[in-house]
């Protein structure tokens, strides 16, 4: 199953659904839409926090990368993310 795709388990909220609820929740004038480059990149930043930290290191981890790029281009926030996802792993030991 990709990020895209609906969900199989049933009563769980498809992921664009969720995702647009968080973005009216959060009533924010930026733009809070994410790029499927940027989904992919904070996916990979959670993950090897995950298993290069605590697990609650995914979460905290894609935020603060959120608030290190709010106010980059939205081409290259992916990019940002490779880049930082880059340098905790070459410190990963």
């Amino acid at each position: 199953m990709t990020e895209s795709e609906p969900t199989a388990d049933a009563g769980l909220i498809p992921l664009e659904t969720w995702l647009e609820r968080v973005r009216t929740a959060a009533d924010s004038p930026r733009n809070m839409t994410l790029s499927a480059d940027e989904r992919r990149a904070l996916l990979e930043l959670a993950r090897v926090a995950a298993h290069s930290s605590e697990r609650v290191a995914a979460p905290l981890s894609t935020f603060l990368a959120g608030v290190a790029s709010a106010d980059f281009p939205a081409g290259e926030r992916g990019a940002f993310v490779r880049r930082l996802t880059a340098s905790l792993t070459d410190r990963v030991p």
